[in-house]
């Protein structure tokens, strides 16, 4: 090898060292940062003149990164389904010092009927036995305006998730046009790179996202079900959010770029993320759950009938609860859909009304007296109560829709409604904690690839530092032989 050889391998290998360090310097940095993938300074020969840096590369794992998209997004959506189920659960069924559940109500209410039936002369039991109906109407009051609250909130919630969309759809398209740009001028865009990946980490929380890369680094985002988030420019996703729910109100869908993603009439509807399990809580879970409540109240109502006794022929009318309006009887077996957050006890039986409790032993709560089962008026008069009680047994159809017990009685009919939010409620949480775990592995597997190691990049500087070193000596060995040659000549 000639002088100026050695000096010219000296000197690249100078330069490669420089950069090698700087490289090192960025991992160290970077080395706390989340989103931040471990860069490499990328050696080649280049023979008779020494060494030079190729390339800055990012160590990744495009698998990997995808497990960790898929399982954040299927954890959010179980996540999310999950705690709206633990708000109507905590309101409704989770205390039963309280006798929150509706079964909780109806047996207070069936004890109270039997106290009274004991003493149907009893002034104090009367209103006793009233004052737990008015309890059990207003517990299915409170849990109709629970499931509407959670409904609204999951509707905030999706207005929130949509603003942050277009919020990182609009910082991905800033960002992914940096790394084309970069990749076709031969500059380094790995922490561009970086970048885009954490907003793609952001969106899979919000939306399932599925992401492509083409020439050049250009990548196009879609959503789990196939629809366009991104292709060389951002698809704009628009929501109208509903602002106050009652159970005969059907929230809006989510749209990208015209297209529903959520709801009824959503042909590619979305699989994870955020969003979908917003719409599945506010769609499905808490509508069942309401439907629930409504058959409730209506086989309640039906329950506490009262039966034409004049032999008119009379229809069938509501007796102790009842609903607003000039009601008739509910359809049997048919969700009423709101009948739970309208149903009352009767004024005329309700004492704060300035009602009589005892039409609740003798009939004709309605005020027509081809009603009075106690035609006679004896105040030990105990049939009709004994009736309601028996009625409240009785097994009585109810509309499949809602999910319950489809047969039994109104207190079986509750009980499958407890059974059911609790089971769904345990669904929920099994499968975000199986998603949790699926993303805590994703993610450590991910960072032994693309995290950074102190001690190997502590290594690493050291033999930066000892090449550094040989080069310094060569191109000082190279001088002295220069020199001693010059001298020699002159």
């Amino acid at each position: 090898m000639s002088l100026t050889a050695a000096l010219g391998s000296a000197r690249s290998s100078l330069m490669a060292a420089g950069i090698q360090s700087s490289v090192i310097s960025r991992n160290i940095a970077g080395a706390s940062e989340l989103s931040y993938s471990r860069k490499i300074a990328v050696l080649e020969n280049f023979p008779g003149n020494g060494v030079y840096v190729a390339a800055i590369q990012r160590a990744a794992s495009a698998g990997l990164y995808t497990n960790v998209l898929t399982a954040t997004s299927a954890s959010t959506k179980q996540s999310v389904i999950y705690d709206g189920l633990q708000k109507i659960a905590a309101a409704t069924v989770d205390d039963p010092e309280l006798d929150q559940s509706p079964t909780a109500q109806l047996n207070v209410l069936k004890q109270a009927l039997h106290q009274y039936a004991t003493a149907p002369d009893n002034a104090t039991l009367a209103q006793s036995a009233v004052a737990a109906a008015k309890d059990m109407a207003a517990s299915l009051n409170q849990a109709t305006t629970t499931v509407q609250s959670v409904r609204e909130g999951a509707d905030a919630d999706m207005l929130t998730a949509v603003t942050n969309i277009n919020r990182l759809l609009a910082q991905f398209d800033t960002v992914n046009t940096a790394v084309v740009k970069g990749t076709t001028t031969g500059e380094d865009v790995t922490d561009y790179l970086d970048q885009r990946d954490a907003i793609i980490s952001k969106l899979s929380q919000e939306i399932g996202v599925s992401v492509s890369i083409r020439p050049n680094g250009d990548a196009a985002l879609y959503t789990d079900s196939g629809v366009v988030l991104y292709d060389k420019s951002a698809r704009n996703v628009s929501f109208a959010p509903t602002n106050a729910y009652t159970a005969g109100i059907t929230g809006n869908a989510v749209y990208i770029d015209g297209v529903p993603v959520t709801g009824a009439s959503s042909v590619m509807p979305l699989k994870s993320g955020k969003i979908a399990g917003l719409a599945e809580l506010r769609d499905t879970a808490t509508v069942t759950y309401q439907s629930q409540l409504d058959e409730i109240a209506r086989g309640l109502i039906d329950a506490f009938r009262e039966i034409d006794q004049s032999g008119a022929a009379l229809p069938d009318v509501p007796g102790l609860f009842t609903y607003p309006g000039a009601p008739a009887m509910p359809a049997a077996a048919t969700i009423s859909v709101g009948l739970a957050g309208t149903i009352t006890v009767a004024a005329s039986v309700d004492p704060a009304s300035g009602g009589n409790p005892n039409l609740l032993r003798d009939g004709a709560i309605s005020g027509n007296v081809a009603y009075n089962y106690n035609t006679t008026g004896v105040a030990g008069f105990s049939a009709r109560l004994q009736q309601l009680i028996d009625n409240m047994d009785a097994p009585q159809p109810f509309d499949a829709a809602a999910q319950g017990k489809p047969s039994g009685s109104v207190i079986d009919f509750a009980s499958s409604s407890v059974s059911w939010i609790e089971s769904r409620r345990k669904t929920a949480d099994d499968s975000a904690q199986y998603q949790n775990t699926l993303l805590d592995r994703s993610n450590t597997a991910l960072s032994n690839v693309n995290g950074v190691n102190m001690d190997d990049e502590m290594s690493l500087m050291l033999q930066v530092e000892r090449t550094y070193s040989a080069s310094s000596k060569i191109i000082s060995a190279v001088d002295d032989m220069l020199n001693t040659l010059l001298a020699a000549v002159s």
